[in-house]
C-alpha cells in the first residue's frame, strides 16, 4: 500500500466539502451518543454492524447528514468501533476512549469505493461536483481509499491510498552497514565515528511563537482579529514542522545512498518523553523512523532495531566487557579490562552495528561484497 497527499486549488466550491467534513463531525458525535447510551443501558459495547444500520436510517431522515456519503458513514462507524476495541484493550495502559470533537475542528472523511472519479490530468469528482489538485506526482495502481483532510488553516487536502505497486526487492549496493545511537545533545551518532546535529527547529522558532501566541491571546474572542491571529499562530507551528520535515526527508536519503543497512536501538519514546518533554518532541525521532523506513524500502535498503534492554553503552566495543553502572553525566570512560578510552556515544554506536549485523547475518555478505569489488578492482 502506498499514500499519496495532494493540495486542492482555493476555489468557491470547496464550501461544500467544508460542509460535508461539518457533517461527518456531527455523525461522529452522534455515534459516540449512541455508544455511551447503549453501555450505560446494557453494559456493553455497541456492536459495529448494529451502529452501521442504526445510522443508515437516520441518515434518510436528515438532509444535512446525506452531503455525508454512505460509505464514509460506515467508515466514522468502523474508526469509532477500532477506537473502543483499542481502549478494551489497553486501558491500563492510559489508553482513553474516544470522546467528543468541535465540528469546526474535525478533520477528515473517507471515501473507498463510491463517491469519486478521476477525470483524468487534475481533475477529480467528488460526489457532483468537480475539483482541481496539484498534480505533484502521478497516480500508480489501483486507487483504494480517497480522504479529504482539512487542516487548521482551512485548506484542503486529498489523501489517495493506491495499491498494486511493485517493491524492490533488497539489494546491497554499496556493501556498507552502520551503527547509530540517538542522543539528546547529538541527535545521532555513527558508528564511523561522524555526528550528525539536530537543528532544534522548536528551540529557535520559541521567540516567534511567543510572539504569535501572545497576540492572539490578547485579541477578543469571537473577533476577526483573534480569527486572523490564530491563523499566523497556526502558520508559524507548520512553518517548523515543515522545516523539520523537508531536514528529515533529505538526511534520510542521505543515510540510505551511503549505507546498505542501517541499525538502530529500539527506543521508548514515551517514557523519554515524560522525562524530558519539549526536547524530545523538537528531535521527533519517531517521525524520523517511518521516513527513513520508507525510503529504505524505496530504494532496496534494510532498517534494522536492535533490543532495547541489550547494554550498548555499556559494553566495551574492543573487549566485550559489561560494566555494572555507568551514570549519564560520564561522557568518555576508560575500560578496566583493556583500558580502551571510550566515547559514550561512539561506542554504543559501533555495538548496536555489531549487534544488528549478527542478527541478520548480514556483515559477511557485507565483506563478500567488499572482497568482490577489490578483486575486481
Amino acid at each position: 500500500m502506498k499514500t499519496l497527499k495532494f493540495k486542492l486549488y482555493q476555489h468557491k466550491r470547496n464550501k461544500y466539502l467544508k460542509r460535508t467534513i461539518n457533517a461527518a463531525g456531527v455523525i461522529y458525535n452522534h455515534c459516540i451518543v449512541l455508544h455511551r447510551r447503549y453501555y450505560r443501558m446494557w453494559g456493553k459495547h455497541l456492536n459495529c454492524a448494529k451502529l452501521q444500520k442504526h445510522t443508515a436510517k437516520l441518515r434518510k431522515r436528515s438532509s444535512f447528514w446525506q452531503l455525508v456519503g454512505s460509505q464514509a458513514v460506515q467508515d466514522i462507524c468502523q474508526r469509532i468501533d477500532k477506537a473502543y476495541q483499542l481502549f478494551f484493550q489497553h486501558h491500563k495502559k492510559g489508553v482513553k476512549p474516544p470522546g467528543f470533537k468541535k465540528v469546526k475542528k474535525y478533520k477528515s472523511f473517507t471515501l473507498k469505493q463510491a463517491g469519486y472519479k478521476f477525470l483524468g490530468g487534475n481533475r477529480v469528482k467528488i460526489g457532483s461536483r468537480v475539483y482541481q489538485y496539484w498534480n505533484s506526482r502521478e497516480i500508480e495502481g489501483t486507487v483504494k481509499t480517497l480522504t479529504i483532510k482539512r487542516t487548521a488553516l482551512g485548506e484542503l487536502f486529498m489523501v489517495v491510498v493506491v495499491d498494486g505497486y511493485s517493491t524492490p526487492e533488497v539489494t546491497f549496493e554499496t556493501g556498507k552497514i552502520a551503527g547509530f545511537d540517538f542522543g539528546l545533545k547529538t541527535f545521532l551518532t555513527c558508528s564511523e565515528g561522524f555526528k550528525i546535529e539536530s537543528p532544534e527547529f522548536l528551540k529557535s522558532s520559541l521567540n516567534i511563537l511567543a510572539k504569535a501566541s501572545r497576540q492572539h491571546s490578547k485579541k477578543c474572542k469571537g473577533s476577526n482579529n483573534r480569527e486572523q491571529a490564530r491563523k499566523h499562530l497556526v502558520r508559524c507551528h507548520e512553518a517548523i514542522s515543515n522545516r523539520r520535515r523537508d531536514w528529515q526527508w533529505t538526511l534520510a536519503h542521505k543515510l540510505t545512498d551511503q549505507f546498505d543497512v542501517l541499525c538502530f536501538e529500539t527506543l521508548n519514546l514515551k517514557g523519554m518523553q515524560r522525562l524530558w518533554g519539549r526536547k524530545v518532541n523538537d528531535l521527533a525521532l519517531g517521525d524520523f523512523f517511518q521516513v527513513l523506513e520508507w525510503v529504505a524500502k524505496k530504494k532496496g535498503k534494510r532498517v534494522i532495531y536492535i533490543e532495547p534492554w541489550y547494554p550498548s553503552t555499556k559494553t566495551c566495543c574492543c573487549c566485550g566487557l559489561v560494566l555494572e553502572e555507568l551514570d549519564l553525566s560520564v561522557r568518555r570512560w576508560r575500560c578496566p579490562s583493556c583500558h580502551q578510552v571510550n566515547d559514550r556515544d561512539v561506542n554504543a554506536a559501533i555495538n548496536i552495528k555489531r549487534v544488528g549485523s549478527s542478527t541478520l547475518g548480514v556483515e559477511d555478505v557485507s565483506q563478500e561484497l567488499l572482497l568482490q569489488s577489490l578483486s575486481d578492482a
